[in-house]
């Protein structure tokens, strides 16, 4: 082989596995949209039981595969929306899932590649509904995914005795060269962050001739069991204690059950090698029969293993606070809505926290820990509110009284107000980012201090609100009241700091660069008061407090409501275009 035959190689292997993993991206993200938030309302329920929680995490692992499930997993954790113990489960199922999902891969589809990218082309542009568009994209990334593996194996084919040649290392027959495979496939799974791609690669290597024996692909399998654990480990950064120790166990089972399956190959390869006459299909059939394994091991000693994880990962800070929204207390709707404010004092908590954190990007006192812990703070109040929505949505099926009823909507809206406010807190961050990064946003140390006061007011009318969500104080109204008083101060001092900055401007005393910066800080700022007083004024209302006397009161599930008739929208779209009206 020459230059340009090495060359063009290598290029057309590196371009189809781009292509597997590209088409395995969109495949994984478009099942995801299709399925909605129903998916994400599926394994909010895998904290039932430990099968519940093998089942919805197969099926998790199947449709986004088992990196991208794992962080998800890891999110949850963080979030405070499902617990250590209540992970361990998922996290086995996301692994069996994508052996699953590779099963799929392993048939030799490759001839109906392009079918699958012009259909799914067709329905992204025939069908306006966004879910039969994610469909669209699945089929596009489905075609794409065996595209990929065609050009790989078509690339590798004439090439094969050269190839066996160096890849004759690979081979499972004695234990040195077995960790040697186990290695390389760790290595590669760890670098691209795929498993699939990288069973992918050993199915493409198969079909093309150079692996002859499935102790060749054995240690490719077990290796890329290993490396997929990365991505979950990366994610977990700057996450909660309990979040790293579902990471790093995560990692541990996977290679508990990979020095188990290196162990027993002598046994296992001759077995799962009679699953099937093809090489590609008993690559498929090992790869899901030692997830099986890997379940089988862990899944009597999920409470002890819990344990053994909390040890192996000592902390001393303690873990974040669990969720209240638990599901039993939906019989109960008066503890159902005591526990919904306790949950809007902890994403209140959350919030107060980044703010803090916020104040130190401010006066660029920060480190890159700090402005990950921002972020994930942001992601974990996103996670709470679409938990918060489901657990309202179930809530109000039962029968409540008219406050109740009133009340549950109050309570929704001061969760979309903090998920707001999370969101303002960290456009100070990355508005920090952005200004250390631009010297002439520098403003004089009394303009900066006059600003500065209004963070400080923000962050005390925040606490206020944290303080506020209590079912058991009796002066909820009262520390409303202080809270719209506090606003509407801070409405004045805004008002006057911002008149100062343009003052400033236009004396040239401030760069305009810096007068636009300010003036998204101030614009942030005041918007984060401005949700604060929406929280105010949901709490002034007369429905809002908790009635100790019905907290035991256990209400049914109410019948189903009489749906009234859909209106005419004639009327309405003759209003919308009265020439008087325009």
């Amino acid at each position: 082989m020459d230059g340009s035959q090495l060359f063009f190689l290598i290029f057309a292997v590196l371009g189809g596995l781009a292509l597997f993993i590209l088409g395995m991206g969109i495949m994984s993200d478009s099942l995801r949209v299709a399925a909605g938030p129903g998916l994400r309302t599926l394994l909010s329920k895998a904290t039932a039981n430990r099968f519940a929680g093998l089942a919805l995490g197969t099926l998790l692992g199947f449709l986004v595969h088992s990196s991208a499930a794992s962080v998800m997993l890891v999110g949850f954790i963080n979030a405070g929306l499902m617990s250590l113990a209540q992970a361990v489960a998922p996290m086995l199922g996301t692994n069996l899932g994508t052996s699953l999902s590779m099963q799929l891969v392993s048939f030799r589809l490759t001839d109906y590649c392009y079918a699958g990218i012009v259909a799914g082309l067709v329905l992204q542009m025939a069908i306006p509904n966004p879910r039969g568009k994610s469909i669209g994209r699945a089929l596009v990334g489905f075609g794409l995914l065996f595209l990929g593996m065609k050009t790989m194996s078509e690339a590798i084919a004439p090439h094969r005795d050269l190839l066996r040649q160096y890849l004759v290392i690979i081979d499972g027959h004695t234990l040195p060269s077995r960790l040697l495979g186990v290695g390389l496939a760790f290595a590669l799974t760890a670098i691209i962050q795929s498993s699939g791609a990288t069973i992918g690669m050993a199915f493409a290597l198969a079909d093309a001739g150079v692996f002859d024996s499935l102790w060749q692909t054995y240690p490719v399998v077990i290796g890329a069991q290993i490396g997929t654990c990365a991505t979950a480990l990366l994610g977990s950064i700057g996450t909660g204690i309990d979040s790293r120790r579902a990471a790093a166990g995560n990692l541990l089972t996977n290679v508990v059950n990979a020095a188990l399956s290196i162990l027993l190959a002598p046994l296992w390869v001759p077995l799962f090698a009679r699953t099937s006459p093809d090489l590609v299909r008993q690559t498929a059939n090992t790869h899901t029969l030692l997830m099986i394994q890997n379940c089988l091991v862990f899944m009597p000693v999920i409470p002890l293993y819990a344990v053994l994880l909390r040890k192996i990962v000592p902390s001393r800070v303690p873990p974040p606070e669990p969720s209240h929204l638990l599901p039993e207390l939906l019989e109960y709707p008066e503890k159902a809505i005591a526990a919904c404010i306790r949950e809007l004092h902890r994403v209140a908590k959350i919030c107060l926290h980044s703010l803090r954190l916020a104040g130190q990007t401010i006066l660029y006192a920060y480190t890159p820990k700090d402005v990950q812990a921002i972020r994930l703070g942001e992601q974990a109040v996103n996670e709470i509110k679409l938990a918060m929505k489901d657990y309202l949505a179930a809530l109000v099926r039962r029968r409540l009284s008219q406050r109740q009823a009133i009340l549950a909507q109050h309570i929704d809206r001061c969760m979309s107000d903090l998920e707001r406010i999370g969101d303002h807190v960290e456009t100070l961050c990355n508005l920090s980012l952005r200004r250390k990064k631009a010297p002439e946003a520098i403003v004089d140390a009394d303009s900066f201090g006059k600003f500065f006061q209004l963070y400080e007011s923000a962050f005390r009318i925040l606490r206020q609100v944290s303080s506020s969500f209590d079912p058991d104080r009796d002066d909820i109204r009262e520390i409303a009241q202080q809270i719209l008083q506090a606003r509407d101060a801070h409405g004045q001092a805004s008002l006057d700091v911002r008149t100062l900055f343009n003052e400033k401007v236009a004396r040239r005393e401030i760069t305009p660069t810096a007068g636009i910066f300010f003036s998204e800080y101030l614009a942030a700022i005041d918007r984060i008061v401005r949700h604060a007083r929406n929280i105010a004024l949901s709490e002034q209302q007369p429905q809002f407090w908790i009635k100790r006397s019905k907290l035991d009161k256990h209400m049914d599930l109410s019948p189903e409501p009489a749906v009234p008739p859909l209106v005419d929208p004639k009327d309405f779209l003759d209003r919308m275009h009265d020439e008087d009206d325009l």
